[in-house]
């Protein structure tokens, strides 16, 4: 579970506000191995998680069976395809990353409001944390620029690099006065 500082009653309504955003203009991230069935069952569940729960509560949504699929394409060394078993965590990797990605656009959008930056956090103890991410961790930034590249970057890398990738337990809080 990510410890998120700045998750509030005003940060949940912001929140709701940016998924129902990419929900209304078909931008909402998907994931590689939601099924059908779970792609129709996410986004009510990302919601509820905004709205009164945490990635915790969204993984746990996104284990119900169906929701993801048990095997994926696959690309082999020889170039042919196979069929993998998708990854036991895919259900928490992907609430995670989502729920820290809308939680990341709505701390941005009150720092921008109330004229504060924003300061990279561990978010989640990692075992063996990439030192690319320990190095973001209390850096400053610019809470227009993430908000942009959070809301033009879904579903993969952002050039701000917050969040660091699946499993970087990267995230933010709201700052000092700007």
């Amino acid at each position: 579970m990510l410890n998120l500082p700045d998750l509030d009653d005003v940060t949940r309504r912001l929140m709701v506000e940016e998924i129902e955003s990419d929900l209304d203009g078909g931008r909402l991230y998907r994931g590689s191995y939601l099924s059908d069935d779970g792609w129709h069952r996410y986004p009510e569940a990302l919601l509820e998680a905004a709205r009164t729960g945490d990635d915790a509560a969204l993984a746990i949504a996104l284990t119900a069976p169906g929701v993801f699929m048990t095997h994926a394409p696959r690309r082999t060394p020889s170039g042919g395809i196979t069929q993998a078993a998708v990854r036991r965590d895919a259900p928490q990797m992907l609430a995670e990353g989502e729920f820290n990605r809308f939680y990341l656009r709505s701390i941005a959008r009150r720092a921008i409001d109330e004229r504060l930056s924003i300061v990279v956090i561990r978010a989640k103890v990692v075992e063996h944390p990439r030192a690319e991410s320990e190095a973001r961790v209390g850096v400053e930034l610019d809470p227009e620029q993430l908000l942009r590249d959070l809301r033009e970057n879904i579903g993969v890398d952002t050039a701000l690099g917050v969040p660091a990738g699946p499993n970087s337990g990267l995230s933010a809080r709201m700052g000092r006065a700007i």
